[in-house]
């Protein structure tokens, strides 16, 4: 039996936009991937226990306020200190070109802007994470 990507999407900080979160969490499940979704406001703390206690293989997170410069480190250097720095992070929302190549630079697999298509997350994910199984 073939076991199954685990992925969490979460929302954090102050954004309060989660449409687009949403979808990218429904089009990765309708992959057959298992989706937790942490719903809005959350902390990079939450975030970083989330992955950690539903011992996920991927860390989608979506940033449409403009903080993701701040919180997105964050969560990676919180997964760092948890022993998860294995997890596959992902950022998804409006981030500058600079910017997205700073969050690289942190530790980020890939930005994702809008428009993206769902077949390319999908494919990104099972190609990234298949690497670190």
């Amino acid at each position: 039996m073939e076991r199954h990507i685990r992925v969490l999407i979460a929302k954090p900080g102050l954004d309060g936009h989660d449409r687009g979160a949403k979808v990218v969490a429904r089009g990765l499940r309708d992959a057959g991937m298992e989706v937790v979704y942490t719903g809005l406001h959350r902390t990079p703390e939450q975030i970083v226990r989330a992955a950690v206690d539903e011992d996920v293989d991927v860390v989608g997170v979506s940033v449409l306020s403009g903080a993701h410069d701040r919180l997105v480190p964050e969560i990676v250097e919180g997964l760092a200190r948890e022993d998860r720095a294995d997890a596959l992070v992902l950022v998804g929302g409006i981030i500058p070109d600079g910017d997205a190549a700073a969050l690289r630079q942190a530790g980020v697999a890939m930005v994702f802007g809008p428009g993206t298509s769902m077949d390319h997350i999908v494919a990104f994910i099972r190609e990234h994470v298949a690497e670190r199984l």
